[in-house]
């Protein structure tokens, strides 16, 4: 894909690092606010408000870099599998710090790690298009050896965002940054998984399927 020509290894993995740093940026300053409230002398009426903070924006990064891990990470060695199981875990921990909610409907099987790590980065797609809240729900048909995925996004004012539909219709997008690398991220993982993306506006839903390619016959 011509989107993909000028980048190279260094700077998809620079950029993908820089995603992760803004996932996270947020609940580590609120830690470190709050622990400068306690600090502060004289205000022990708030050291309780302080406390809740620290607690809750140290979950929300925790199950951010849990996600990010197995999202973005190796998760192992080449070719290894990972337990879908493990995915729902994480998924589940991430998308309790946002406005959607998650219906994972999958069985629990082990999947090459570049189809789950797929379908991780499928699940931020999908969050993107519904910026007010909804639901989103993931179901697999098939079997491991060939797995078809289909992930359902409804909310208020659902729609793709211009950028997502770009890069996934193979256009170069105005700029390549922290925020346009994850959908070409979800591209070039689901080239290597074998699976072909498609993305739609169906009424008040986006769909997203994963569909594994289908070989011709010479």
């Amino acid at each position: 894909m011509s989107v993909f020509k000028d980048l190279s290894s260094l700077d998809l993995a620079a950029l993908v690092a820089s995603r992760v740093c803004h996932d996270i940026i947020s609940p580590v300053g609120a830690i470190t606010n709050g622990l400068e409230v306690l600090d502060e002398e004289g205000n022990e009426d708030m050291a309780d408000f302080a406390m809740d903070l620290i607690r809750k924006s140290a979950r929300q990064a925790s199950a951010k870099l849990q996600f990010a891990r197995l999202a973005f990470g190796a998760a192992g060695s080449a070719g290894a599998s990972i337990d879908l199981g493990d995915a729902q875990e994480v998924a589940t921990g991430y998308m309790s710090n946002e406005k959607a909610n998650l219906e994972w409907t999958m069985p629990r099987l082990l999947l090459p790690k570049n189809q789950v790590k797929l379908i991780l980065n499928l699940l931020l797609l999908m969050n993107q298009c519904v910026p007010r809240g909804g639901t989103i729900t993931i179901n697999m048909e098939g079997d491991e050896g060939a797995p078809n995925f289909l992930l359902k996004a409804e909310g208020t004012n659902a729609r793709i965002p211009q950028v997502v539909r770009e890069i996934l219709s193979g256009q170069e997008p105005e700029r390549i940054d922290a925020h346009t690398v994850q959908p070409i991220y979800a591209v070039l993982l689901a080239g290597e998984a074998g699976l072909n993306i498609e993305l739609l506006k169906d009424g008040d839903a986006v769909i997203c399927k994963a569909n594994t390619q289908v070989s011709e016959s010479v």
